[in-house]
């Protein structure tokens, strides 16, 4: 029986075997590709060789991609747990020709490696092809048809068709896609899951589980254009796609991919964690917690790896959700305290052989899980509190669904994913209202979204074929003469005719240029672009494929394609280079002071500061920043050289050149070198770097650096924020004009300014203790007439209705009376009012039973208020009001006594 690991390289080399060139994964994150936010093919990488937009390196290659197939089209997220072999995140082992072989090999080789090399047995396998589709336009894939039967010893009977909804591949709602054939496997009649189902028949790409799906081959020949348009594309290409976990389940003989050697490492970890047992059935809710809990820590060890932090938006929020989902079954394993975290290792013992980049951040991983578990945990009982109330709450009004205020609370406050808060509901026989959630959602976005600016410039790239730009210039000159080839202008790419001043949405692109289009961190380059007849500004430089787009807009005259003009890049250049080299300067000091696992998680290199994201536990101490400080101010005074050569990638890493987590490189990379003046010399430098950014020639020339904040990101990771140059001697210029404005104020010389704050601020303190004092003392009288209200209250079977008036008091005071009274009857409603002047304070306080019973603080004063000329509101818990008429307290206080009455009576 293969090992997972001899799967993947028997696949491998058998198609280096047939000079394919072995290329490594892609991130989790797709490397300048924002269409998708995450890898859910092996394809991904290859996008632009398949668009026409780059030339690929090698005609023919290899991998195993890692995937997550979380969002968008390809979304297996909820179906992960029910049965034995989905998953969110997989591997996708591939091979891929760029207009080199198509069909005839392609499938010939498949059947070869699966028949002869892994040993299925051809009287098990079907393969299928694509019917054609009238809607599109596109006839039956007779060539396939006729070559699987030409080329392999398959039954022709075993051939089938299917429409495009199987058998026609989209990585998207656009771009490349094309007719494919797929390779399934019979398991047997044992392994259907439906015998019970009346009218079932097993089938190829049925619904049940005796025929599944191993490989795909795809023949890529068209891309769709975002309006759904099919045009053909200049070459043609092969990709295909063949699941490592399917695959060894089936060379293993297993059921399940949950069987394999892949994953039960990790079940017998959590077994031994929670000492609950895997008995891989279906319909087990134990065993359901398990499978979803091994696959989706294997989701967040590569997606954390890849750079990844939880959070509440894109990417981000879509690994809170895994990782809440999982800890949301853990629940089920009897687990309240977080222990994902801890198996972590075991996913790195069984993958690092494949993939070592999640060895080297394993801690990192580790710390930031743990993290998220524990801020999960805090809030995930309260929510769950809150969801019971809720669903009582609906049950007991017949309803058959939980409101998507509700649902939207639970997401808001407690941080519930709407499908947890749906999977909790099913629990429960109930539905959630999805589209009322989605309209709060939606209202919430376009409240963050006010203030950000969209990208005007996405090019449809089936309409649009992109020239390459000549940017070497970016690195020796801040100015060239060049040509216009086009512009692109509302998303469509224009190379004739004369460009008309627009208010938004252009981008220039010429036949070579100068600027440094946005990457690794370090903004686009702003300046001019100019001719005798016209005047271009611009406000940004960014990037698609090999195509360096100046965005902007004409400020005088026209221009046109095909014209000659000038580019000067603007003086922030030089700032930018100080800072980018700094951030160098910072990353090796760090590593200094914080210790070599430090490593940059993501940078913003601009003319007014860097900042610089690292890997690190905790936050910096006075000490190790100011270490770092001088570490790096030493550098810079010893004015050493900084040199760049282009040298073969594995080059690069043999000398100790660091790179940037989650970055994809191509064969050849640029690295960047301080400390030496010849490219010979690199392996000498005390900071060598993978970079494409554009750096000071000498360190000296940065003048000096300075950290003005180091803060939290994230669960570890830590931000620094620093200045060079001008912009830190500006910086310097106001803090000094600071220190003169308080010196003058506190009548001390500046170096006496500090002793003087602090014994004002030691007087205050004393102060403030005194009248806390005095606070107290006040605060026992209005206790003990809280305590008066309890011994008069009436009440209603258990409960209390505490309703009166106060003498004049503070909000604090009389918050803190309530919870006193709520803590002492245990059951009550309370409503207390107190004057000061002509100003009226009014406090309600409902303890949990009551609020159950559908009594609301707050509903209370929003009826009451009004009678004293005021309003407010709050929770059903707590709330406050106020208003303007004390005369009208008393009857506002018996209003108050009156609704509570009604409502208890009602009840």
């Amino acid at each position: 029986m293969p090992t997972s690991k001899q799967v993947r390289d028997s696949f491998i080399d058998f198609f280096k075997a047939r000079s394919h060139q072995f290329v490594p994964s892609s991130p989790i994150v797709p490397v300048g590709d924002e269409s998708l936010l995450f890898t859910n093919a092996g394809m991904n990488q290859f996008k632009d060789i398949f668009t026409g937009r780059t030339q690929p390196e090698y005609h023919r290659a290899v991998n195993s991609q890692k995937c997550l197939r979380v969002s968008g089209k390809h979304n297996d997220l909820e179906e992960v747990g029910k049965d034995g072999y989905h998953h969110t995140f997989f591997e996708m082992l591939g091979n891929w020709s760029f207009d080199d072989y198509f069909k005839a090999e392609t499938i010939e080789w498949a059947w070869e490696l699966v028949t002869k090399v892994w040993g299925i047995p051809a009287d098990s396998l079907w393969v299928t092809v694509f019917a054609g589709d009238k809607g599109d336009n596109l006839p039956r894939d007779e060539e396939a048809e006729k070559l699987w039967k030409k080329v392999t010893s398959i039954q022709p009977q075993r051939v089938l068709t299917f429409d495009r909804k199987d058998n026609f591949w989209e990585m998207g709602n656009s771009g490349p896609c094309g007719p494919c054939s797929e390779i399934h496997v019979d398991l047997g009649p044992e392994s259907c899951n439906m015998k019970n189902v009346k009218g079932h028949k097993c089938a190829v790409n049925g619904d049940c589980g005796r025929f599944i799906e191993i490989w795909n081959l795809v023949f890529i020949q068209f891309n769709r254009s975002q309006k759904g348009k099919l045009t053909p594309l200049k070459a043609r290409y092969i990709d295909t796609g063949a699941g490592l976990e399917r695959i060894v389940a089936v060379l293993q003989g297993k059921r399940s991919d949950y069987e394999t050697d892949l994953f039960t490492p990790i079940t017998n970890a959590i077994s031994d964690i929670t000492n609950h047992k895997y008995t891989s059935r279906p319909d087990s809710k134990t065993d359901t917690a398990f499978r979803v809990i091994a696959d989706h820590i294997r989701s967040l060890v590569f997606a954390i790896t890849d750079g990844v932090t939880p959070s509440n938006e894109g990417r981000g929020y879509v690994i809170r959700r895994i990782l809440r989902r999982a800890s949301r079954f853990s629940r089920t394993l009897d687990m309240h305290e977080p222990f994902i975290y801890k198996l972590v290792p075991v996913v790195v013992d069984i993958l690092s052989d494949a993939f070592a980049e999640i060895k080297q951040r394993a801690d990192y991983v580790s710390t930031v899980i743990k993290s998220e578990e524990e801020a999960f945990s805090r809030t995930l009982d309260r929510g769950i509190e809150i969801f019971n109330t809720t669903t009582e709450r609906a049950e007991k009004t017949k309803r058959k669904s939980i409101s998507g205020e509700d649902a939207f609370q639970l997401y808001d406050t407690y941080g519930f994913p709407l499908d947890l808060t749906e999977l909790m509901a099913a629990e429960r026989g109930l539905q959630v209202d999805t589209e009322k959630f989605s309209k709060l959602m939606e209202q919430q976005r376009q409240r963050a979204r006010a203030a950000q600016k969209t990208n005007l410039l996405e090019v449809d790239a089936s309409d649009s074929e992109l020239p390459k730009t000549e940017d070497r210039l970016k690195y020796k000159s801040d100015f060239c003469q060049t040509r216009i080839l086009g512009w692109i202008e509302h998303g469509n790419f224009k190379k004739e005719g004369e460009i008309q001043a627009v208010s938004e949405g252009l981008g220039l692109v010429l036949e070579k240029t100068c600027f440094y289009a946005e990457a690794g961190g370090q903004a686009g380059d702003c300046g001019i672009i100019e001719s005798d007849k016209g005047r271009f500004i611009v406000e940004s430089t960014t990037k698609i494929a090999d195509c360096v787009i100046h965005q902007g807009k004409l400020s005088e005259g026209s221009l046109a394609a095909g014209q000659k003009v000038k580019a000067q890049v603007s003086g922030d250049r030089e700032a930018i280079r100080k800072n980018h080299t700094a951030t160098h300067l910072l990353q090796w000091a760090l590593q200094q002071v914080c210790g070599e696992n430090v490593a940059q998680q993501g940078s913003y290199v601009g003319p007014d500061y860097l900042r610089f994201d690292f890997t690190y536990p905790k936050a910096m101490t006075d000490k190790q920043t100011k270490k770092v400080e001088k570490l790096i101010r030493e550098q810079i005074n010893r004015n050493l050289p900084v040199t760049s050569s282009v040298m073969p990638k594995s080059e690069a890493e043999q000398i100790g050149a660091m790179a940037l987590f989650g970055e994809k490189y191509g064969s050849e990379v640029r690295v960047v070198a301080i400390g030496v003046d010849n490219k010979d010399d690199i392996q000498q430098a005390f900071s060598r770097e993978f970079c494409g950014g554009t750096h000071v020639e000498n360190i000296g020339s940065i003048g000096s650096f300075k950290i003005i904040k180091e803060e939290s990101v994230s669960a570890g990771v830590r931000r620094i924020t620093a200045l060079t140059g001008n912009a830190l001697i500006e910086f310097l210029e106001q803090r000094s004009d600071i220190l003169e404005q308080l010196s003058t104020k506190l009548k001390a010389p500046a170096e006496k300014v500090p002793d003087r704050l602090a014994k004002l601020i030691k007087d205050n303190k004393n102060l403030s203790k005194e009248l806390k004092n005095a606070s107290k003392k006040g605060g026992s009288d209005v206790m003990d007439e809280a305590k008066k209200l309890l011994e008069q209250a009436e009440k209603s079977g258990k409960s209390y209705l505490i309703v009166g008036q106060l003498s004049e008091t503070t909000i604090e005071q009389g918050r803190a009376a309530i919870d006193m009274l709520k803590k002492k009857a245990k059951s009550a409603a309370i409503v207390i009012g107190f004057a000061d002047n002509d100003k009226v304070t009014l406090l309600a306080g409902v303890t949990d039973d009551l609020v159950k019973e559908g009594i609301s603080a707050g509903d209370i004063l929003r009826q009451i208020a009004p009678i004293v000329d005021g309003g407010g509101g709050g929770r059903p818990q707590m709330a406050q009001a106020g208003g303007k008429n004390p005369e009208k307290l008393k009857e506002a206080l018996d209003k108050a006594l009156q609704l509570v009455k009604e409502k208890l009576k009602n009840e």
